[in-house]
């Protein structure tokens, strides 16, 4: 039996908003754009919600239900989104818990409990609970974003459910709301507890005789039919938990209902000791078959975590450039298992670990010890990037979920895994398979066919196949995501009809009128349905600007590029610098998920339907930084800066512009303009009134201090300078706006730099520029005019393959990527990409030559965004490490300014919250002494305005050391 899709008209829908903006304390957004970014998780699925409510209190949560009663209007509680099996997404209010209610409200190390919220990040009770040596054990790889609440809904595991088990196993009691207004709190319960709440009457009373009842009748059929395997996380996993020999656990027998019964707000959990020292021993095996096979060997060791990853997976890995340095540390073989021990001391694990190692040698294999913590981090790195290693895989078609989780006891791991390929090779599919072999659970992303009435066909003969395949294992079709839309019709061939029965009872117990996530699990709806990707997806072709080559030359491909697992919803840049908005605001469509969904839906239509005047859409891309952190960052590589270029070139066609793109967007020309009187530009910029004036006409923020235009450009410096000897080759050092207009001392600086080093250094005979600034604003024309420009000027240095040496980041970004994109089939255009390289990328060729910079003292280093997403910092810290310098790089993300965004009046405070999460504290903290280093025009005003602290880029700092530093003019930098 499938739900009854039952439609709200849009009357009744406008009734229900009004009344929750009357009676809920939190926000209530049932615009268009709120609702397309709720529209989907990461599943297959798309159904647009009715509105958003972010309750700031459990008081809201209350009220928000009521309310959604009167109106007849469903309920899906979400946590961060990333759901693989379509149960976050439903034709409903959304319950979004992540952005307020999201506190550890009490952790008690003796007694090893914490209360927490339903929207905490797990990541953020983990780390208040290793202060005590403790941990909550489950752990999925999304552990820095994903929400308790939704662990909660989902039963959620991860790589330490071995040593833990799954969240169903470390709940001790939920504070609970049904659909028709009850708030309990549930938890185990003895008989006279028991009898002495169905003697108090009421609904609650109701509710624990109906639950009595309910395990008398079903309890054998419970205990016959239920996989005893550690990872059965389909259907209503827990019910168990029930009879008397679980104690009548009432919280846990409604741990991975999916949102279908009630709506959790407050949850107590277990913490369990978590081993200070670790050890990986990495082993490896001809194929993932005898990986599979040596699991239960393995197990006998008691690692604390046991991980498997087929050939295939590694592959995908090297085809996408991610991680492949890790790759190194994995021994000869086709497959490998990663084995984690953990213990009080490194002896104790290094040394069950070297056991391990030599009885597998013993047998022929291959090993690895890995101790570095470092190392260990980048190892576990590799295996959470698995699934986006998998997706959008290069020459490969495109991947999906839908059969990601499945699970079979241990001891039959590897005959599964070789009938589950076969299973994969009848139907035309190739897939890699990885996971937690420990706990015999498979993960896979495959490439189903889901465009095509044909392709779909063959994914549902796939699916019914594959869940007869895993019940004949004895296994779960879900070991870990739940089965929400993806394996709901599936279930009756796991646990048979008196159980699914059994399973409508139970929820019709809590939500007698089928409001809770209707269609979900229990009566859900076909696989095949509200398909976010289907046959009826046919998005009108659409011009675009740049050339999405990874994407097949299609902008509407590169929107259905995110695949939704949120990494873009980390709350700090340990990572990357992905993505400062949304570390600021903590706002969905801030985020790089967010963006990409708006983006997706704007070309599907439905909820939004004015496409590229969207006004929703705009809204959400102004407040991206263009970091391009996403680009580097993002699984899959997500290119926000480009899209946002993309779409205010159609967006602002024909159409005025905000001030600020025509002030700071046209940078270049401004400059031009002033070089000429750069005193007067100054005096003018420093007079109270008149600067405020200039500001507000400009867009400018009041607040900021306008850069200072240098008494004598660069450029002019340069040419007034008699040639120098050279004994090497020739190079072109490129004039950008900033180096050559206002921090003139930085371009010097290099020069002298280069000369020193025996190069001849050129510039161009004319103005150029790269058109960074004008990215931001969608100009995508001037942006083309001007590379043609310097394709016309420089046509002898392209046709040499001179060296082009850039000093600010953001441009030498513009010439590797953003100009190949705009002009793909134009020659030129790669061959200015491949010779363009940063000062320091030019520097690292030849590292001996470096050895007369010998620099002493303590550094900072603020990497550029661009610096860090598209030129890579690699060469960057060889030259610091050949100089000798003692430097750290800050991991503080985003610097804020970006640019022109900093400085417009609108971003102000944005680009100061982002600077001051991480960055400008750090600084400020810093010692006296120490040399702050920023190659980045953006990062050096930044951290200079919010500090007061002097800045130097690379190239200054090495002509200190020749006695030179740049000497800038007076009235310039």
């Amino acid at each position: 039996m499938s739900a009854a899709f039952e439609p709200m008209a849009e009357q009744a829908r406008r009734a229900l908003a009004e009344e929750l903006r009357r009676t809920v304390g939190g926000e209530v957004r049932f615009d268009s754009g709120s609702r397309a970014l709720y529209a989907t998780d990461a599943s297959n699925y798309r159904q647009v919600p009715l509105g958003v409510v972010l309750p700031r209190s459990a008081e809201d949560v209350v009220g928000c239900i009521d309310a959604c009663r009167r109106h007849a209007a469903p309920i899906v509680p979400r946590g961060g989104g990333t759901s693989l099996a379509g149960e976050a997404c439903n034709v409903a209010v959304m319950l979004d818990f992540s952005k307020y209610l999201d506190h550890v409200l009490d952790l008690d190390p003796g007694r090893k409990f914490a209360e927490v919220e339903p929207g905490c990040i797990l990541d953020t009770l983990r780390d208040a609970a290793e202060r005590y040596d403790l941990t909550f054990g489950p752990d999925p790889s999304t552990h820095d974003r994903n929400t308790l609440g939704g662990m909660i809904g989902n039963n959620s595991c991860g790589v330490h459910s071995i040593m833990a088990g799954r969240t169903a196993d470390n709940v001790e009691a939920l504070d609970v709301l049904t659909y028709d207004g009850l708030r309990m709190t549930v938890g185990r319960t003895d008989d006279a507890e028991r009898q002495a709440i169905t003697a108090g009457g009421g609904r609650r009373a109701e509710i624990y005789r109906a639950l009595d009842e309910f395990r008398t009748r079903y309890g054998d059929l419970i205990r016959a039919r239920y996989p005893d395997i550690p990872r059965r996380v389909s259907g209503y996993e827990n019910l168990e938990q029930l009879l008397p020999e679980h104690g009548f656990n009432v919280a846990r027998a409604l741990v991975g209902t999916e949102g279908t019964c009630v709506t959790v707000l407050k949850a107590v959990v277990n913490l369990v000791p978590s081993p200070r020292r670790r050890v990986l021993a990495v082993l490896g095996f001809d194929d993932v078959y005898a990986a599979g096979d040596a699991v239960p060997r393995v197990l006998e060791d008691r690692p604390i975590g046991l991980e498997g990853m087929d050939r295939l997976l590694i592959e995908f890995i090297r085809r996408k450039g991610l991680e492949t340095g890790s790759l190194d540390m994995l021994p000869d073989g086709g497959s490998w298992l990663i084995a984690e021990f953990g213990a009080a001391s490194d002896e104790e694990a290094t040394a069950a670990a070297r056991g391990l190692i030599d009885s597998h040698r013993a047998r022929g294999g291959a090993g690895h010890l890995v101790r570095d913590r470092d190392q260990q981090k980048r190892l576990w790195e590799v295996r959470e990037a698995a699934l986006a290693a998998t997706a959008h895989v290069p020459d490969m078609p495109e991947s999906w979920p839908g059969w990601e989780d499945s699970a079979v006891p241990r001891e039959a791991l590897g005959d599964y895994l070789r009938d589950l390929k076969a299973l994969f090779a009848r139907h035309g599919y190739e897939a890699s398979v990885y996971g937690h072999f420990g706990d015999g659970l498979v993960h896979c992303r495959v490439p189903f066919d889901l465009r095509t009435e044909g392709g779909i066909r063959n994914w549902q003969a796939f699916l019914e196949q594959a869940a007869d395949l895993v019940v004949r294992y004895g296994g779960s079709l879900s070991g870990e995501h739940g089965d929400g839309q993806a394996r709901g019709a599936l279930l009756e061939r796991m646990y048979g009809p008196e159980l699914m029965q059994a399973f409508r009872e139970f929820k019709a117990i809590w939500d007698p009128q089928g409001r809770m996530n209707p269609g979900k699990v229990v009566e859900p709806f076909p696989v095949t349905s509200n398909l976010r990707i289907g046959p009826q997806y046919q998005p009108e072709p659409v011009q675009h600007f740049f050339a999405y080559a990874e994407d097949g030359g299609s902008f509407a491909t590169a929107t259905r590029r995110c695949v939704g697992v949120g990494a873009c919803r980390r709350t700090d840049s340990e990572k990357g610098v992905m993505c400062p908005s949304y570390m600021v605001t903590r706002e969905e469509k801030h985020s790089t998920r967010g963006r990409a969904r708006l983006l997706f839906e704007m070309l599907h239509g439905g909820a939004i339907n004015d496409r590229w005047r969207s006004r929703e859409v705009e809204e959400a891309l102004d407040l991206c930084l263009a970091c391009k952190g996403c680009k580097s960052d993002c699984p899959v590589q997500v290119d926000m800066a480009t899209y946002k270029a993309e779409f205010r070139a159609h967006h602002y066609s024909r159409r005025l512009r905000p001030r600020a793109a025509y002030t700071m967007g046209l940078i270049h020309q401004w400059s031009r303009l002033a070089a000429r009187m750069p005193g007067v530009a100054n005096a003018v910029m420093q007079m109270p009134v008149i600067a405020d004036a200039v500001k507000w006409s400009a867009g400018i923020a009041r607040q900021r201090r306008m850069p200072r235009f240098a008494s004598q450009t660069f450029v002019d410096w340069h040419r007034a300078r008699p040639a120098k000897p050279r004994r090497k080759g020739r190079v072109m050092l490129w004039p950008d706006t900033f180096n050559n207009y206002f921090r003139v001392g930085t371009a010097r600086a290099a020069a002298q730099v280069l000369e020193a080093l025996g190069y001849e250094v050129a510039v161009p005979a004319r103005p150029l520029c790269c058109g960074r600034p004008l990215y931001d604003w969608g100009m995508l024309k001037s942006a083309k005019a001007l590379w043609r420009q310097t394709f016309d000027s420089l046509q002898g240095e392209i046709a040499e393959g001179t060296p082009i040496v850039g000093l600010e980041p953001a441009c030498v970004s513009a010439f590797r990527d953003e100009l190949p994109g705009l002009l793909p089939g134009d020659e030129r255009a790669g061959r200015l990409a491949r010779q363009t390289l940063d000062f320091t990328e030019f520097l690292a060729q030849d590292l001996d030559e470096l050895r007369r910079f010998e620099i002493d003292g303590p550094a900072l280093v603020q990497l550029h965004c661009h610096h860090h997403a598209v030129i890579k910092p690699e060469a960057e810290l060889s030259v610091l490490r050949k100089i000798g310098l003692d430097h750290a790089v800050l991991a503080a993300g985003c610097c804020g300014m970006a640019g022109s965004f900093g400085f417009e009046a609108e971003k102000y405070d944005v680009s100061m919250a982002a600077a001051e999460r991480a960055l400008l504290p750090r600084i400020r903290s810093a010692r006296y002494d120490a040399t702050v280093l920023a190659n980045g025009f953006s990062c050096r005003e930044q951290i200079e305005q919010g500090t007061g602290r002097r800045t130097l880029h690379i190239a200054e700092l090495l002509a200190k050391s020749l006695g030179t530093g740049g000497n800038p003019p007076a009235g310039g930098r």
